[in-house]
């Protein structure tokens, strides 16, 4: 169905021109017509209420019923009810202005006609269903449900009830790119879903467990050519995975792993084109972080080869640099055969290169934070290799790094582990100041605290010098104690930092992991 341009909605009233004499209209004066138009538009909007909402719903079920007994009728005929179509069309439109009054949503279900609404994404008729995306989309905008979050989830139970997941998704796969309307109406569909996200994380799981939501944001993301929908594709996939185990492990067993190390290798040796295609780019590696939190999908990342395909990246020194680092990092926590993989393919080079500081810079990466960023995680993985990789050749390959040119990445962590300890000594003086204030603070919010300005960090590198230290190199223990020396510390210093790594250890992974844990970070706090 085509939707006349000529239709009118504004309310606009053209100017009666009978007994008024015809002279040009001039720059200062005022169209009346205009200001008329305003005033009815603001009347309306204080008009919406109870009264107004029921007499909307009334119209729109009223047209909804005579199309509906138009197609029954002349099932052959499109012409027959074609204007039945319009107008519902014109009712669909007419329910936008409920997002002017969130506080009537409750009345909205309560008047049972959700049900309608969601009924008609499976109308024969493509453009009534687009309709309804751009209805519920801006329905749920965060915008309009901000500060009414009651409201907000009586009115996304109501939908979520009537299966709006399903509809949704249902409709979304008889969309095209190739028409600009249903091009729009894909991009409505995910931004919905986003909204409804927002409002109910459960969602989240929900869509991904009840529709094909997954299978088709794969697909998207498979397309080569760039589009702000193969954008925002990547976007809600990367909000679908990031709290959730269960999304990672069923986008695994779909072959997402694969998919997603084709989707990034494309920017190995080139850089995207757009700020929006490098948004896609981060969202792509985001996706791809999040999967690789299950032990499962660390082994597909490891036989699709994406072990080799990260270092590719870095030696390209793309914009894809960072983003690189950051998947090894993910892949190698916790994971021997992914440490053991690097190793093996020569990554030692690259990773030490970074560590160093010889990181890429362009236009895109000059961010304040962005080399920080890039050292926490170059530190991370660095650790990783370290408690994976724990004899044999590949241990004394890892622990030569140190010793070779003189001990100059002993020299570097040191330089680290200086800037990292005065950080978190601000950070504590600020913290105790604040508590000075009366300001209420546990020990556990204090901690959190300063991990997040940089303790953690701190904490890899003094496991890492525990590493090089029970090593028993002579030339190692040289180096760090002559350096500790230099800077007016003592190994005391180090044990601190390990005491308190220690007895702060969690027991996300269980009791029998923490014990473990602690045992191997204690016999660095003995030996030191």
């Amino acid at each position: 169905m085509e939707v006349a341009d000529s239709w009118n909605h504004g309310g606009k009233r053209k100017r009666d021109d009978s007994n008024t004499p015809n002279v040009p209209s001039t720059a200062g004066e005022i169209d009346l017509s205009l200001l008329e138009a305003i005033e009815k538009s603001q009347a309306a909007i204080e008009a919406l209420d109870l009264r107004t909402l029921k007499k909307l719903v009334l119209s729109f079920e009223r047209r909804l019923k005579d199309n509906i007994a138009a197609r029954l009728k002349y099932p052959n005929q499109p012409e027959r009810f074609a204007d039945s179509e319009i107008e519902l069309h014109e009712e669909l439109q007419k329910l936008k202005v409920l997002s002017g009054g969130p506080e009537l949503y409750p009345d909205l279900v309560s008047l049972n006609t959700i049900p309608s609404i969601l009924n008609l994404l499976s109308h024969e008729n493509t453009d009534i269903a687009i309709d309804v995306v751009q209805l519920l989309q801006e329905l749920t905008d965060e915008d309009v449900l901000e500060d009414n979050d009651e409201p907000a989830r009586v009115l996304v139970d109501c939908l979520i009830e009537n299966n709006v997941l399903e509809l949704l998704v249902q409709n979304l796969h008889r969309l095209s790119d190739s028409d600009e309307d249903e091009k729009d109406a894909v991009h409505n569909t995910l931004a919905t879903i986003e909204n409804l996200v927002e409002v109910k994380p459960a969602v989240a799981e929900m869509v991904c467990d009840r529709t094909k939501l997954l299978k088709w944001l794969l697909g998207k993301i498979k397309v080569r050519e760039f589009d702000g929908n193969k954008q925002y594709a990547s976007e809600i996939l990367a909000i679908l995975l990031q709290n959730s185990t269960a999304n990672q492990k069923r986008l695994g067993q779909m072959n997402g792993v694969d998919v997603l190390l084709q989707a990034v290798a494309t920017y190995k040796s080139k850089d995207p084109k757009s700020s929006e295609e490098e948004e896609m780019l981060e969202n792509l590696f985001d996706c791809l972080c999040c999967l690789l939190m299950p032990l499962e999908n660390k082994e597909r990342f490891v036989k699709a080869e994406g072990v080799e395909l990260m270092i590719i990246i870095m030696k390209q020194k793309k914009s894809a640099y960072g983003s690189a680092i950051r998947a090894l990092d993910f892949a190698m926590t916790k994971y021997l055969p992914a440490c053991e993989r690097f190793v093996d393919v020569l990554g030692l080079k690259t990773a030490f290169a970074a560590f160093m500081g010889k990181i890429p810079i362009n236009k895109k990466n000059k961010k304040e934070r962005y080399e920080e960023e890039l050292e926490e995680r170059i530190i991370s993985l660095i650790s990783s290799l370290f408690a994976g990789i724990l004899r044999g050749s590949r241990r004394e390959r890892l622990l030569s790094k140190f010793v070779e040119n003189e001990c100059e990445k002993i020299d570097r962590l040191m330089e680290l582990y200086m800037r990292y300890s005065d950080r978190v000594k601000v950070e504590t003086e600020r913290l105790n100041n604040i508590e000075l204030d009366d300001f209420e603070m546990d020990e556990e919010e204090k901690y959190n605290r300063k991990l997040e300005s940089g303790l953690y960090t701190l904490q890899l590198i003094a496991v890492i010098l525990g590493h090089l230290w029970c090593s028993e190199n002579s030339q190692m223990r040289g180096r760090i104690e002559l350096l500790l020396k230099q800077q007016k510390l003592t190994k005391e210093n180090v044990k601190e930092i390990l005491q308190e790594y220690h007895d702060n250890i969690g027991d996300l992974d269980g009791l029998d992991e923490r014990e473990r844990a602690q045992t191997k970070i204690q016999r660095f706090i003995s030996a030191f």
